[in-house]
C-alpha cells in the first residue's frame, strides 16, 4: 500500500512540473547584471532570452561560477 502510495505521489509531481518553465523578473535580471561589465547589454540579452522562453524557444542558460 505504502509502494503504490509513493509511486502515485513520484507520477503526480513528475507530471505536474515537468512542462513549466518560470523566466527572471525584470528586478531579478538588473540584479543579476549589476555584476556585468556592460549592464545594458546584458539586460539586452537576459530580455531577448525570457521572451524567447516564454514564447517556447530553446534556450541557452549562462552558468555562472560561485564565488565566496
Amino acid at each position: 500500500m505504502k509502494l503504490v502510495l509513493n509511486f502515485s505521489m513520484f507520477l503526480l509531481a513528475f507530471f505536474s512540473f515537468c512542462n513549466e518553465s518560470f523566466s527572471l523578473t525584470d528586478f531579478q535580471i538588473k540584479k543579476f547584471c549589476k555584476k556585468e561589465k556592460r549592464t545594458s547589454l546584458c539586460i539586452k540579452k537576459l530580455q531577448e532570452k525570457r521572451s524567447d522562453l516564454q514564447e517556447g524557444k530553446r534556450i541557452e542558460i549562462p552558468v555562472t561560477t560561485y564565488k565566496r
